[in-house]
């Protein structure tokens, strides 16, 4: 196994880390902002109420976006067995 193989693995690693959190994160990011810029036209400083909006987002984006996360999960994972014979030599 030479180094540039170990560093193509872990490009591809995280990549499809980044693409599959990519939009849970993204998506909670935008909330808590929204939430945020309501509390301070409001001045209400209730520090629990920031978890609940983006609880319900990520579960959200998790119902719609699950089968394609699982796919691209499912194609690294594959991939990465897939190389596993010619790494071993």
């Amino acid at each position: 196994m030479t180094p540039e193989s170990v560093m193509q693995v872990g490009q591809e690693a995280i990549k499809t880390i980044l693409l599959v959190a990519g939009p849970m994160l993204g998506l909670s990011l935008v909330v808590g902002l929204m939430v945020s810029a309501f509390q301070a036209m409001t001045q209400i400083n209730e520090m629990t109420l920031t978890f609940l909006p983006k609880i319900i987002t990520m579960f959200i984006v998790l119902l719609f976006m699950f089968p394609w996360m699982l796919q691209m999960l499912v194609g690294f994972m594959t991939g990465v067995w897939d190389q596993i014979p010619t790494m071993t030599q």
